[in-house]
């Protein structure tokens, strides 16, 4: 029986970001469960939610789970996934434009940007983040067409202020809440070389923490499991997970 799979979303998205992303993994005979992270299925209540809370609720769906299942997080999603592997065994970690986690440091300005830029919200890492269509624009749905970009931006919902504050200010938490360790099983993550919010320089130093492997789609952006040529970061992975089937035959 294949493993299953658990899709696990990013920053301001819902299960939703993997409507079609999911397709190729459920024809190759994997369940596929692409659950909303706490506060985003239009309840509202992210307001003081932490990284952990999403990493626990992660895990708590991978150990019910009859086999250990194959993580999948995109972007903050593929930081709570790392996390969660940390807390309970998952056969594999596959990782798409992940956040990078505690002492890792961002490789280009966008990134820098990006975290000092909640400061003129005030003190929000207490409050719920509204999405802001002009970031998402530029940075996450780039390669899209503008129907596509304000349909996506439509279903996006607000962010934990604390959970963007945990991962963007990682310097600052002397909980180091999102640090992490090589999980003990078999790592791939995927960069795509025209993004600047994860960049392949960051998240080459997110996966030999990891002591994974990378590999970087050169055309390709941030919004790997929805833009133009996510057919091919799906069969990536689906290689990823059968090789390392194989070897462990």
């Amino acid at each position: 029986m294949r493993a299953p799979v658990i899709m696990v979303h990013g920053a301001f998205c819902g299960g939703w970001t993997f409507d079609a992303f999911r397709a190729p993994f459920e024809a190759a005979g994997h369940a596929v469960l692409t659950p909303d992270l706490i506060g985003h299925d239009g309840s509202g209540g992210v307001a003081g939610v932490s990284m952990t809370d999403y990493a626990r609720q992660i895990a708590g769906l991978a150990e019910a789970c009859e086999t250990p299942p194959i993580l999948i997080g995109h972007s903050m999603g593929g930081l709570v996934a790392q996390m969660a592997a940390a807390r309970t065994r998952v056969s594999k970690l596959i990782l798409l434009a992940p956040s990078a986690p505690w002492g890792v440091s961002g490789a280009s300005l966008e990134e820098a940007a990006s975290a000092v830029s909640l400061y003129a919200l005030g003190p929000y890492w207490l409050q719920a983040v509204a999405p802001d269509y002009g970031v998402v624009r530029r940075y996450s749905v780039d390669r899209l067409p503008r129907p596509a970009r304000k349909a996506i931006f439509a279903r996006m919902t607000a962010e934990s202020g604390r959970a963007l504050w945990e991962t963007l200010n990682w310097w600052l938490d002397p909980f180091m809440t999102t640090s992490v360790a090589a999980p003990g099983c078999p790592v791939l993550a995927i960069a795509g070389g025209k993004d600047v919010v994860h960049p392949p320089s960051t998240v080459r130093q997110t996966v030999a923490r990891l002591g994974g492997l990378l590999e970087v789609f050169p055309e390709m952006s941030h919004w790997l499991p929805g833009e133009p040529g996510w057919e091919q970061v799906a069969g990536r992975c689906l290689e990823f997970i059968a090789s390392e089937d194989r070897a462990a035959a």
